[in-house]
């Protein structure tokens, strides 16, 4: 048997789990069109690479997938939708006869949590073989409204009765901790998105610590509770203010630095809940694949440098592809890697940066500020006018 490449990554560490960052009802027409475009002597190890990762078959007959949870947001779920919509028009039009004309939000969340019962049904099997260890699919509030608590917590709770391994995810606002604090405290799993800075995750592991307190102190189940902690690696690092910030200081940064700095952020975060003894669990997200031009080599910091954590890697399908693509140019995975500190020369550097300031130190910032931190504000911004792009296609489907 060939290892996939995240397969190898997850033998690093016997706790270490990757998730699918899409919904998994697009899995299999995802799975068929990468083996469709695979080089004719991978083709029939990619196929079993694949079906090892996720197949329906396999996770309704015996309760296991290579995959140990998926993580899924509005944008994310759109591909859901445009990968049957002839079935999704319909279910859309089926819907929107409970709403009062005109009602499109009111459609639009509806077919939204559809989707993410629909993807949890499909995993259920997972979840329970495994005793609600693994098996968990993520639904995120309207990105729409980070600032409004009431709001989030009304959609989170909506959201977590779509099924029992559902996990609620929240953005890192300070309106968004005292949700996840609020939903820890009812037995709610949730995952902190939206979070690029050590300040956010503090916050995080205290609005964890404190629902979990309030949830034992009133007999509450957590019989299904996890939580996970989501850092947006390549986020953090470009499309902030880290670049402008260097550029008007005369300050010049690789690639391969900017890497570094991001998992700087994240191996800080990781031994900060690992010597406090947070139950929260680490997510490394939004990672990416770099080919040098000169030597033909690629690589992927965003895994290779914390490899050996104990982490959850949520990886989209453009990344998995990417990552099976350049397969036989990447260095093999180093299991102490998550034991490397970047060079101190290198964060000195890096800390005459305000924004690089705020995501690295410790209590570096106020929960009022997180929304104006650069990639939070960025990434709410992208996140919003992709959902806006979500309900136009309910839009249309109600017109239709």
């Amino acid at each position: 048997m060939t290892l996939h490449v995240l397969e190898k990554l997850a033998a690093t560490n016997p706790d270490c789990e990757i998730w699918w960052d899409s919904s998994p009802l697009v899995y299999q027409d995802w799975a068929q069109a990468t083996l469709a475009s695979a080089p004719a002597e991978k083709r029939d190890v990619w196929a079993e690479q694949l079906q090892r990762l996720l197949d329906p078959e396999t996770i309704a007959q015996d309760g296991t997938m290579g995959f140990r949870g998926v993580t899924t947001n509005p944008p994310l779920s759109l591909q859901a939708l445009q990968n049957d919509p002839q079935y999704w028009r319909a279910e859309i039009q089926r819907i929107a006869k409970d709403y009062p004309r005109g009602d499109v939000q009111g459609v639009y969340w509806a077919t939204y949590l559809q989707v993410v019962r629909k993807s949890a049904e499909m995993v259920l099997p997972v979840f329970r073989k495994s005793g609600a260890k693994y098996g968990y699919v993520s639904g995120q509030v309207d990105p729409r409204y980070v600032r409004d608590g009431e709001r989030m917590l009304r959609e989170g709770l909506q959201i977590a009765a779509q099924g029992e391994n559902v996990m609620v995810k929240i953005p890192g606002s300070k309106e968004g901790y005292e949700v996840i604090e609020e939903l820890t405290a009812r037995g709610i799993a949730t995952n902190n998105t939206t979070s690029f800075t050590v300040s956010q995750y503090q916050r995080c592991m205290d609005a964890v610590s404190k629902g979990l307190a309030r949830a034992r102190a009133s007999g509450v189940s957590l019989d299904r509770w996890r939580s996970v902690v989501t850092h947006m690696s390549s986020r953090l690092g470009t499309i902030g203010d880290l670049e402008a910030e260097a550029a008007m200081r005369d300050l010049a940064f690789t690639p391969a630095e900017i890497q570094q700095g991001e998992m700087a952020v994240l191996k800080r975060a990781y031994e900060f809940g690992r010597t406090n003894n947070y139950p929260s669990k680490m997510l490394q997200c939004s990672m990416r694949v770099h080919e040098d031009p000169e030597t033909g080599k690629a690589s992927s910091w965003h895994i290779q440098k914390i490899a050996g954590g104990d982490f959850v890697y949520t990886c989209p399908p453009t990344y998995i592809a990417k990552l099976m693509e350049v397969e036989d140019r990447l260095d093999d995975f180093d299991a102490n890697a998550i034991d490397e500190q970047p060079p101190a020369e290198l964060i000195e550097r890096l800390r005459r940066l305000p924004y690089f300031r705020k995501a690295y130190d410790f209590d570096a910032m106020e929960p009022e500020e997180f929304v104006e931190f650069g990639a939070f504000a960025a990434t709410a911004t992208e996140f919003a006018k992709a959902t806006r792009k979500t309900v136009d296609f309910v839009t249309a489907a109600m017109e239709h």
